[in-house]
């Protein structure tokens, strides 16, 4: 059993960015990626902070717009749109959720598509589903790298996603059994309400739980020597104390698995990673410079 760490294969890809940042630099482009945060949830104002110091880390500059979360929606989406029109700012996040005055869709169809450096605008969603993306979403393409890194190729296999979110389930389903290189797998997507769902994700080859229910996919759910990839990030309560596990049972699990991601420090930092991969490929294409990707 192999442990897929995450943390080494993100400092590889954050180590490449910065060399990508010094040849923007060097051309006089300057990449830049804008936060906005309309919320005052701890955890979202915690992700948000560690998206702005991996930045700084990769010489990358950092803008983050705080909107009030009792302000009127249109303040968000005038924010967006002032971010949209700034030609020093080469991608934007919006950090979800938003408050409850915010319609989330017209919030992802306002980013400016080419500066969409999550892949959630509509046309860059149907650019991936077209197999021509723009940019790769984050946690998908964190785990595309991660599999390569194990030596794990999808093409022929079974991979079996379970959840169906926008964000993970959807776009790594499109991911995997689409042609070129991390995909050609016969893909199977799979959720919390799939009868008998053990039956699909024991003929896989490689899993990838992201279903969000803590500790969901157990030993009996998959087959010997499979590859399975752990998106869930679940905080339980746990002898008294609070612990952070994620959608597999990983102490049972990666007894049978012959490669396995943790939590934490499995696909986790992979995001965050690719999104710095994501804005100086915007950064590039904005500007026509060309990089060495990592």
């Amino acid at each position: 059993m192999t442990d897929i760490d995450g943390n080494a294969v993100a400092a590889e890809i954050r180590a490449g960015v910065a060399d990508c940042v010094e040849t923007l630099q060097a051309e006089g482009v300057d990449p830049a990626l804008a936060t906005v945060l309309m919320s005052d949830d701890p955890a979202s104002e915690t992700y948000v902070s560690m998206k702005q110091n991996d930045c700084e880390e990769v010489g990358m500059r950092g803008i983050h717009v705080d909107v009030d979360d009792d302000a009127p929606a249109e303040e968000l989406y005038d924010t967006v749109e002032e971010l949209n029109a700034d030609d020093e700012v080469h991608g934007i996040l919006v950090q979800m959720p938003v408050v409850d005055q915010v319609d989330t869709r017209r919030v992802l169809r306002s980013v400016d598509p080419a500066k969409d450096v999550d892949g959630f605008h509509p046309e860059n969603v149907g650019r991936l589903v077209a197999g021509n993306p723009r940019f790769k979403p984050c946690t998908p393409h964190g785990i595309q790298r991660l599999l390569a890194s194990a030596d794990v190729d999808p093409e022929g296999k079974e991979a079996v996603v379970v959840g169906r979110s926008d964000i993970v389930g959807k776009p790594m389903a499109n991911l995997l059994f689409g042609r070129g290189e991390g995909g050609n797998a016969t893909t199977t997507v799979c959720h919390s309400r799939t009868e008998d769902l053990a039956s699909h994700t024991r003929r896989a080859d490689i899993v990838v739980a992201a279903a969000g229910i803590p500790e969901f996919i157990t030993a009996d759910m998959v087959s010997e020597g499979a590859t399975v990839i752990d998106v869930g990030i679940n905080r339980v309560e746990r002898d008294g104390e609070s612990t952070l596990v994620g959608d597999v049972a990983y102490d049972e699990v990666r007894e049978k698995a012959s490669a396995i991601t943790p939590v934490p420090g499995g696909v986790g930092p992979m995001t965050r990673a690719m999104l710095l991969y994501n804005t100086v490929t915007a950064a590039s294409e904005q500007h026509g410079v060309e990089i060495e990707l990592p």
